[in-house]
């Protein structure tokens, strides 16, 4: 018997990172099987990357894409926009409406379901929060209000799961753990272009995604007379505090800020990948490393050590400049036993991180909940 297709309606803030990259990675696949897929999105962020990423997807998206502006914090913009979802929902009779991160989860949520179901997945949003600060405070007891508005809560690792089990509690609703998974065609390899560092990071350039661990760790290598090359790839609000300190630690010379490009672009300008997150969900930018066979580095955070799988143990501290430094002085000194590593890792990502998995288990969850919502 055919399946009936559904009526789908993402809703997300800012059109940037992993969040937005899994956005348009199912909205494609949900299209490509059938279902009829828009889009609601902040109108002030993203920038030319995500007006072209838009414009392509745009053809495949039945139920249209509108951009309309999202506030990062609690605003007055925030009433208009819930409107805004509001009337698109209605007016496309929608099945699922499927909010990412915190700001397009509450969106999502705060619509009368007129027989939809409601889904949040949170990408990290919230939970990177705690309840000793007021602003935590109120965010994580928003997410307490909404989980009874919530009829799937679809998290990215049993991490997030876990996490947001701990700081807001258990949903009563239905729940699945539903991994990233990166597509067939990112499992080409990628060489170092002539000029490329000796490292290279790719990301938001912030705080929580550690590059000023990094340039520590260099300044360390530095000082114990094992320099090290670097660029710096991305765009964000610590951006000029960061090439500050590469300034002050003397790292100016070999050390290369350069804008956010894609990552397949980035992985050709460093011969090895150090992601240094202090936090995070399940980063698409580990598993994209993975499938391309780049050498990589990284954290003992959140989702990734579920990537790793039997490697986690060589996942390093997160904030611990020293324990980096060592792991980029062994990579550098013995490439070899890191390429065999690295092929490892590809190897289990290609089996268990499949963009496709992904795509069947979020529609599989989608069917569940609304099962579940009639009984």
């Amino acid at each position: 018997m055919a399946v009936r297709s559904l009526k789908i309606l993402h809703v997300l803030r800012s059109p940037v990172g992993g969040l937005f990259r899994h956005v348009l990675d199912l909205s494609r696949a949900q299209a490509a099987r059938g279902h009829p897929v828009g889009i609601v999105a902040d109108a002030s962020t993203g920038g030319d990357r995500a007006d072209a990423a838009f414009a392509s997807l745009s053809p495949h998206l039945a139920l249209g894409l509108s951009r309309v502006p999202m506030s990062r914090h609690i605003g007055t913009s925030d009433v208009s926009a819930r409107r805004h979802v509001a009337q698109r929902a209605h007016d496309a009779n929608a099945d699922v409406l499927h909010g990412h991160g915190a700001k397009g989860g509450a969106y999502a949520r705060l619509v009368g379901t007129r027989g939809a179901i409601r889904v949040y997945t949170p990408h990290g949003g919230s939970l990177h929060y705690g309840r000793s600060s007021l602003v935590g405070l109120l965010y994580l007891t928003l997410e307490q209000v909404l989980m009874a508005r919530t009829e799937l809560f679809l998290f990215e690792s049993a991490y997030g799961r876990d996490a947001f089990a701990a700081k807001i509690g258990t949903p009563r609703s239905l729940v699945r753990v539903v991994h990233n998974g990166v597509t067939r065609e990112e499992f080409a390899d990628i060489a170092p272009q002539p000029d490329a560092t000796d490292v290279v990071f790719i990301g938001e350039l912030r705080r929580l995604k550690g590059v000023d661990v990094l340039l520590d760790a260099l300044a360390i290598l530095a000082r114990d007379g094992r320099p090290v090359s670097a660029t710096i790839i991305g765009a964000g609000p610590d951006a000029d505090q960061f090439r500050a300190q590469a300034e002050r630690l003397g790292l100016a010379p070999s050390t290369r800020f350069l804008g956010a490009m894609p990552a397949r672009e980035g992985f050709a300008r460093g011969r090895v990948m150090v992601a240094p997150s202090r936090a995070e969900s399940l980063p698409y930018i580990v598993l994209e490393a993975a499938a391309a066979a780049v050498p990589l580095i990284t954290t003992d955070v959140g989702g990734i050590p579920e990537v790793f799988g039997p490697q986690s143990a060589r996942l390093i501290p997160p904030g611990d400049a020293a324990a980096l430094a060592q792991a980029i002085r062994a990579a550098l000194t013995d490439p070899a036993a890191l390429r065999n590593e690295t092929l490892t890792l590809r190897a289990r990502v290609q089996a268990e991180f499949s963009a496709d998995v992904m795509a069947d288990a979020v529609l599989a969850a989608y069917r569940d909940a609304r099962e579940f919502q009639t009984k």
